[in-house]
């Protein structure tokens, strides 16, 4: 497990100031994906327990919402795994007699599945129990980093059961394949589950994502039953193929517990037997509970904050969580972990004997340089650290980076790659145990090579881009792209042109000048689709010409989950150049519309719970493209509207319940939109994504009296950066002056240089803004 207290400093926050019980991991869970409701798990975990209320039905694309609801009733089981395009191995403890079948929501007993009573549940990080009303069953669950552990006390009951459901598709996991459940002693359980999720399918068709378990039992059942879902059962000890479930049959007395530790591995059985002999081998539940929340409480005082209200404590907690939640181990405590080709690759251990860094599963980086790194390069770095690792295996096993990774195979969730500008933004911030000349090689190829490229590394259409300095429209493929163009051939001209400035500034750290220079020339190809006529960027097709009819709010059309109003905000590696190209007073007077605009429907959407229901909308807080764009403001010389427009997203798009968490049934990818609060609500952003070669963090408006972020001891060499404010609160969100080490700050930036070398910023915060503070532009690198 990466050691989460390493980089802290020795003033942690007392474990009785419980953090955690600011995080409410049932927030947001109406529409939610199917890695976003897993309580039961470490930071960046590999186990990753929580109850399922219809992850059994699978889903047809890979992306829909699937998993855990909050307005659901009834359970159909609690998987062990659940990552982006990877999940299964669910148990479920029932009574009675066996049903084969999951059942459906509208019809539970038809099926195995069990109502619940929401008053009935408990979640929060480290832990899950509910009671299941239907086979009255507590169950429980916790987990150490690889190992599962459920615990289940029953009723009295001469039928009481306890389901292995391995052979059937679970949340995004895709069709079965092949399955495998053996019983090999009274007390232990051996199996794999082989799976074809949609996103493989789609990127490296023909790969499959495995999943192993090694599970032993504190009781043995008195019998065993096999059955394939939907079928009859009958006695045996192993059961093979797609739809494989086990039943382990127990008589049992009121109150009688049985508790199953379940070792979990991408690799192998014997390493799953492995991580649970390793890690979990003399641990009870209750002891595996206390060193996992005992994990969280470090996680979590990472970053302390103070004063403020008690729901933008919960809204800052329960995102730190899941920033913490998402992009977990797929490595076991040996360094084996799977390479891309369906082989096993083992990391190189260090001088202690351990592997030198853990390997990841991991969602899109799409959008993520704007959330997750800024955050991670603050107060995580050491996991910045290990998942630039942990990319750099795929590339040196594949050929090529991949922007979405399940157990290395390529699913990377929108067709680009975005990789390069998380590389960069690591070397930039001085976070660097990593192999700089690979990282530089495979950041250059995924930027300038199309020879031979692979479906899985996205970026189909980088030759066009380098070539004629943008891509053309072209929508012979449906919602696709190819060599020749792309549908949404604006969203990845100005991306492309984002993440070759960013690798631009690799080159010149590195003495590369001649890439540096071609770099920074296809930086610009955001120009070549900029309509002066109606000062917004527009598709154009190959010879050159603007495509016709254009509506600037139609979304698909040239733009990826976008439209025209957001994207043409989508120059971040040279914001001024935007601004001077649209006009100082048209650009704020535009951008400012914006917001007003969108403030209407809350940002996005409105109460719509769908994930894309805010992408025809001027600006959408809901998805990626447009996270920077409040932010804006900073860079054109009106930064009190970055401090309003930052604030009121926080306040009114954010939420505290089931529904209204994150927007309404908006897409939170991996900890994406979490991260974005936590940022802002310390009044902190990059708009540049660390791609700039000495990064800044602009300023916004904090929402506490007092934060306190704690600094690595290895990659800054200050202890703590505070943040304090005073006159904040309601209605308050206007930076009056500023201080930075007793020194007045006239900016609203600074170095992330100097954030890392700790102190203490002091704002003075008012109702009214203060039209002539903090002017001067963040600097960005020389064009």
């Amino acid at each position: 497990m990466l050691g989460l207290a390493a980089c802290s400093t020795t003033t942690s926050t007392p474990l009785d100031e419980t953090l955690i019980d600011y995080v409410k991991p049932n927030l947001g869970t109406v529409h939610s994906r199917w890695f976003f409701y897993t309580p039961a798990a470490e930071p960046f975990g590999m186990a990753k327990l929580g109850a399922s209320t219809n992850g059994t039905y699978g889903n047809n694309q890979g992306w829909e919402a699937i998993g855990y609801e909050d307005g659901h009733t009834s359970i159909d089981g609690f998987p062990c795994l659940h990552e982006f395009q990877v999940g299964g191995i669910s148990l479920m403890p029932v009574t009675g007699e066996v049903k084969t079948v999951p059942g459906k929501l509208e019809k539970p007993d038809e099926g195995f599945r069990s109502r619940f009573d929401k008053d009935s549940e408990t979640a929060h990080p480290g832990y899950y129990s509910v009671l299941l009303k239907d086979y009255q069953v507590k169950t429980e669950l916790t987990a150490t980093t690889r190992v599962g552990f459920q615990r289940y006390t029953f009723p009295a009951s001469r039928s009481s059961h306890i389901l292995l459901n391995i052979g059937n598709r679970q949340g995004e996991s895709g069709a079965v394949k092949d399955a495998y459940i053996h019983q090999i002693d009274g007390n232990t359980i051996e199996g794999y589950v082989v799976t074809e999720p949609e996103y493989v399918k789609k990127y490296q068709a023909g790969a499959t994502v495995s999943m192993y378990f090694y599970a032993v039992l504190d009781k043995a059942p008195a019998s065993v039953d096999v059955f394939y879902q939907g079928d009859s059962l009958k006695a045996g000890t192993e059961i093979k193929g797609p739809g494989a479930i086990m039943s382990l049959n127990y008589t049992t007395r009121q109150n009688d517990q049985v508790n199953v530790k379940i070792g979990l591995s991408y690799t192998s059985i014997a390493n799953a037997k492995l991580n649970l002999e390793t890690e979990a081998k003399n641990l009870t539940f209750d002891e595996a509970l206390a060193a996992t929340t005992q994990k969280w409480h470090k996680a979590l005082n990472r970053i302390k904050v103070s004063g403020g209200t008690n729901d933008n404590k919960i809204k800052f907690y329960t995102g730190l969580y899941h920033v913490l939640l998402g992009r977990g181990i797929a490595s076991d405590v040996n360094g084996a972990y799977p390479k891309n080709d369906g082989t096993v690759g083992v990391i190189p251990a260090g001088k202690d004997g351990k592997p030198l860094h853990n390997h990841y599963n991991t969602d899109a980086i799409w959008g993520a340089y704007w959330n997750l790194t800024p955050l991670w390069a603050m107060a995580y770095p050491e996991y910045y650290n290990e998942w630039v690792n942990s990319q750099l295996l795929v590339y040196k096993d594949a050929g090529w980076l991949g922007d979405g990774i399940a157990n290395s195979k390529y699913v990377s969730g929108v067709g680009t790659n975005m990789v390069s500008i998380a590389i960069a933004g690591a070397y930039n911030s001085g976070i660097r145990d990593f192999d700089i000349a690979t990282a530089y090689e495979a950041a250059l190829k995924n930027e300038l090579c199309s020879d031979n490229r692979i479906e899985g590394a996205g970026k189909m259409d980088v030759g066009q881009f380098v070539e004629k300095g943008y891509v053309p429209f072209d929508d012979s493929i449906f919602y696709g792209t190819h060599r020749g163009g792309s549908q949404f051939s604006v969203s990845h001209t100005v991306e492309y042109s984002f993440s070759a400035y960013a690798v631009a500034q690799l080159a010149k750290a590195l003495g590369k000048e001649a890439d540096y220079k071609q770099l920074m020339a296809l930086s610009n190809g955001w120009t070549k689709l900029f309509d002066d006529d109606l000062k917004m960027i527009r598709p154009r097709v190959a010879n050159g010409d603007f495509i016709d009819h254009f509506n600037p709010l139609e979304s698909w059309r040239g733009f990826q989950e976008g439209n025209a109003f957001q994207y043409t905000f989508f120059v971040p590696q040279n914001p001024e150049a935007l601004v001077a190209r649209m006009g100082q007073e048209e650009f704020n007077h535009r951008l400012d519309s914006v917001f007003t605009e969108a403030r209407k429907t809350i940002f996005g959407g409105g109460k719509v719970v769908n994930a894309f229901s805010g992408v025809a909308s001027p600006y959408n807080h809901g998805n990626q493209p447009s996270l920077h764009i409040p932010w804006l403001f900073n860079f054109s010389g009106k930064p009190y509207l970055t401090q309003k427009w930052t604030r009121l997203i926080c306040e009114e798009f954010y939420g505290t319940t089931g529904e209204h968490g994150y927007g309404y049934g908006q897409d939170e990818d991996q900890g994406q939109l979490g991260a974005w609060f936590v940022m802002a609500a310390m009044g902190l952003f990059d708009v540049q994504g660390g791609a700039c070669e000495h990064p800044t963090y602009q300023l916004g408006s904090p929402l506490f009296d007092r934060i306190e972020i704690q600094l690595s001891d290895k990659y800054a060499s200050g202890k703590t950066f505070v943040i304090e404010t005073e006159g904040n609160g309601a209605g308050a969100s206007y930076i009056q002056s500023a201080e930075l080490n007793g020194k007045t700050w006239n900016k609203c930036w600074l170095f992330r240089d100097e954030l890392f070398k700790g102190g203490v910023l002091k704002l003075k915060m008012g109702t009214q803004p203060n039209n002539n503070w903090g002017l001067e532009a963040p600097v960005h690198c020389p064009q």
